[in-house]
């Protein structure tokens, strides 16, 4: 029976728990380990702009990009978790009250039917997409001007089909297990791969050394978990025969998640589409652009890539109370950052596309155009941030749920529609505009369809709590747009502006009474006695 609609006039409840001692450690060391990611991210973006700038060869190893940024999607953040991560967390449930006796444990039960399987669909996989990489890159470039350097770019990547499946499937396997810091340093791994292999090579192979990387930096993925796996998820039971079928992962439930998470990745899909044919450069704008906006957001889901066990266990126990304000702090705390975030985007674009990539090949026209997408783009990313937040509850019950994937190709239908339309009279900042209405799309249907379906969520009040917090961003904005100018050097003016944003979101937030501001606030200071 799907859960019942809150009654909108209904008293509030008391105030959602705080994240406990244990998730607040595992917040800050999550924390600590997502930065140094999105650090090393941008040390590989601005290796790659430096050294082939915004033009062909770069577009030809993004078209080839595209494959990991579907495996990626599909394997380590979206669908892999969504699976695994709530069956995970049954079969711990269940070896903790106790199976049955002589029924086997259920958590090797689940890894002998599920691993082996997945090892060989995804090997299969990546040996097609090598076979057949003319034909990808034709059909997501039509008309590129150098397709032979994207087939060979497309190859070198395809490995990580496989490396990104085993990726997945171990950190969801340790998250369960409440191992945080190995499943948060895969993508420090991976961008050290990319950027140790693209310096070391690219004389003498160009942008392939790019690729080649991509696929080091895969393999480090998987390296980086072993040792954490070895301790916590034995791979003996792996030679045997299941017992029992695994809960949680009939067809039923896995092709709505898979649908969800290729119809979400699909955005980048469309973008691509349209720009291929626009002057050169225009995918790389597109992508720099959306690296930086996109960072903000990766720090906003941090907390409910943490808590999402303990949401998918209380599903499991019947708790669905404690599922609600868990859910409920998420959204609000995940808001806050990504609204904060989005703030310094907005008001420092220009200065931030500066420092991060003006030198070498990537010159200040680059600059300008990047930083105008950048700001666009921003406008979709309170959108991505619900999306990725909102996923995880929908599908952590077990039961097969369609609504996501629906609301997904809504959104996608909108990307589709107004970037075809925007493309020609405004160009790459038409297919961002596209892409930020779309997602705001699926966002505002995944925000109504949760309450009324998985849990009981507060909708209204969600939506005025996020509302609260996107006025201030919106002030908090607008006060960087007006500053920033005012000093000269790029550096100087970001860094002011790091203190002033930040300053002005909360002094509007607080008094637009949004709690939520002041909570990010204290967690921040958590974290950073955790870190030091």
């Amino acid at each position: 029976m799907p859960a019942p609609a809150p009654d909108p006039v209904a008293p509030a409840s008391p105030s959602p728990p705080r994240l406990g001692r244990f998730l607040a450690r595992a917040a800050a060391v999550t924390a600590g380990l997502t930065v140094a990611g999105a650090v090393l991210g941008l040390v590989r973006d601005q290796t790659i702009a430096h050294l082939f700038g915004a033009g062909v060869e770069s577009d030809a190893f993004l078209i080839a990009w595209t494959v990991p940024e579907m495996a990626s999607t599909l394997l380590i953040e979206d669908a892999m978790a969504l699976l695994l991560v709530p069956a995970f967390s049954l079969a711990l449930a269940r070896r903790a009250a106790g199976a049955e006796k002589g029924a086997g444990d259920p958590v090797r039960e689940l890894m002998s039917a599920t691993f082996p399987r997945l090892f060989a669909v995804l090997t299969c996989v990546a040996g097609a997409l090598l076979i057949g990489a003319p034909v990808v890159v034709r059909v997501l470039a039509p008309g590129f001007g150098d397709p032979r350097l994207a087939v060979d770019c497309t190859r070198l990547t395809a490995l990580t089909v496989l490396t990104f499946g085993v990726t997945g499937y171990f950190s969801a396997g340790l998250r369960a297990h409440g191992s945080f810091v190995r499943p948060a340093s895969v993508y420090a791994a991976y961008n050290v791969g990319i950027i140790g292999t693209t310096l070391a090579l690219h004389s003498v192979w160009g942008v392939r050394a790019a690729a080649a990387g991509v696929a080091v930096g895969g393999l480090l993925m998987v390296a980086v978990q072993l040792p954490a796996v070895a301790r916590r998820m034995t791979l003996r039971p792996l030679v045997r025969r299941p017992r029992t079928k695994p809960p949680l992962l009939g067809a039923a439930v896995l092709a709505p998640v898979v649908l969800f998470a290729l119809s979400r990745q699909s955005q980048v899909l469309v973008e691509r589409f349209l720009a291929a044919p626009l002057p050169a450069g225009a995918i790389s704008h597109l992508n720099y652009a959306q690296k930086v906006a996109q960072m903000p957001m990766v720090l906003s889901l941090m907390v409910c890539t943490v808590t999402f066990p303990v949401v998918a266990t209380a599903i499991a126990e019947g708790d669905r109370e404690r599922a609600r304000r868990r859910v409920e702090q998420d959204l609000a705390l995940a808001g806050a950052t990504v609204l904060l975030g989005t703030a310094i985007v907005v008001g420092y674009a220009p200065q931030i596309i500066e420092v991060l990539f003006q030198r070498g090949a990537f010159d200040a026209r680059d600059t300008a155009t990047t930083a105008t997408v950048m700001r666009v783009y921003a406008a979709g990313l309170l959108g991505h941030c619900l999306v990725g937040a909102l996923g995880r509850p929908f599908f952590s019950s077990g039961r097969p749920t369609w609504f996501p994937a629906a609301a997904m190709a809504a959104g996608l239908a909108v990307t589709t529609a107004a970037g075809a339309a925007a493309v020609g009279p405004w160009g790459v900042h038409g297919i961002a505009a596209a892409n930020a209405a779309g997602i705001s799309t699926t966002a505002l249907l995944l925000l109504h369809g949760l309450g009324s379906r998985i849990v009981a969520i507060q909708v209204r009040s969600v939506a005025v709590r996020i509302g609260r917090l996107a006025a201030a961003a919106a002030v908090a904005a607008a006060a960087g747009m007006l500053a920033g100018p005012l000093i000269e050097s790029p550096p100087r003016s970001l860094a002011a502006g790091c203190l002033l944003v930040p300053a002005v979101f909360l002094l509007t937030a607080r008094a637009l009474h949004a709690p939520e501001a002041v909570q990010l606030l204290a967690l921040a200071r958590r974290r950073s006695r955790h870190v030091h």
